[in-house]
């Protein structure tokens, strides 16, 4: 079938027709809130009692939506699997498990796919979450719970492609997922377990010990320590800057290239001047346990390149350059 493409758009029209698209779609979202009643409730309770996983199953654009569904669970603390529809029907259905709750995805409710799964799906005994726009249809007829996603149009001029009836299975499934979330008590700290990788994740979970650079790493001169011994650990170190130690290795103070260069601009006597004379006392610090965003938040707060870590002899044990955590993700 050849296409007549329009290769001259109007803009105003383009406009019309991408509102017209997000009108739809979020009347169609609106209209779900309606139908949150006992069904959706005994839903969220099979979901939460699943002693197995939650397995997801769908075609086509269905088939799309139920793996973001699927995606969704198991990130929120819900183990779900996606089985696609059609491969259920050549072995794949084997995944399945009497202690496992299926979700059922489904415009017409009455796809091939599933009225082939369902002999299998009622011997195996598992319990079925229908989500589908057709009441009428044999997914409804088998299914335990019924979720109704149906729409009044498509987005699509033609009422034909998915596109309001697809965004409405998937904020669905996103209000299941959430509803189980809080029947789970799940915490931000439960997320960031299960999501190490990504940027959030290392701003709940990764301490300073993590990263922080410890042993002969640490850039570190006694308080009596002269001038040219101070320039040259901080010249064979990365931070800029050393911490001053007293004589039981407790932190003294800090020294940073700003604090040597007010030196060398305010005198000639250089070989009168010590680390106690130059440093800066009470320096900000951080202990061993703190979260890696919580120093970043101190540094940027009180505008400084780098933190010492601190035991609780008030000993240093770690350092950290601001780089250090920008490398890392955080901001």
């Amino acid at each position: 079938m050849a296409l007549k493409p329009n290769n001259k758009p109007d803009a105003d029209s383009t406009r019309e027709i991408a509102k017209r698209v997000l009108k739809i779609e979020s009347e169609a979202v609106a209209a779900l809130i309606d139908r949150v009643d006992e069904q959706f409730e005994k839903a969220v309770e099979l979901i939460f009692n699943c002693k197995g996983r939650i397995i997801v199953s769908g075609v086509g654009k269905s088939g799309v939506i139920g793996r973001k569904i699927s995606a969704t669970f198991c990130s929120t603390g819900t183990p779900a699997v996606f089985l696609h529809a059609f491969d259920g029907l050549h072995g794949d259905l084997g995944v399945v498990r009497k202690d496992d709750v299926m979700i059922w995805i489904s415009k017409s409710g009455n796809s091939d796919e599933f009225n082939g799964a369902m002999p299998l799906l009622r011997r195996t005994g598992v319990p079925i979450i229908a989500m589908t726009g057709t009441m009428d249809s044999h997914l409804v007829k088998n299914s335990d719970v019924v979720l109704d996603v149906s729409v009044k149009e498509e987005a699509c001029p033609n009422d034909l492609a998915p596109t309001a009836s697809t965004t409405a299975m998937l904020a669905m499934g996103d209000a299941l997922a959430v509803a189980v979330l809080k029947r789970r008590n799940f915490t931000r700290e439960d997320f960031a377990y299960l999501h190490p990788g990504g940027s959030l994740g290392k701003q709940l979970w990764l301490k300073i010990d993590d990263v922080m650079f410890t042993g002969e790493y640490i850039p570190k001169v006694s308080k009596n320590a002269s001038f040219r011994d101070i320039i040259l650990e901080m010249n064979a170190k990365r931070f800029g800057s050393t911490c001053v130690v007293d004589e039981k290795d407790k932190l003294a103070g800090i020294i940073t290239d700003g604090d040597l260069k007010r030196v060398l601009k305010n005198t000639n006597e250089l070989d009168k001047i010590t680390a106690e004379k130059v440093m800066t006392k009470n320096p900000k610090t951080v202990k061993v346990d703190t979260l890696a965003a919580q120093a970043m938040h101190i540094m940027k707060s009180y505008n400084i390149m780098q933190i010492i870590v601190i035991n609780d002899e008030h000993k240093p044990v770690g350092m950290i350059h601001l780089h250090d955590l920008l490398k890392e993700g955080f901001s």
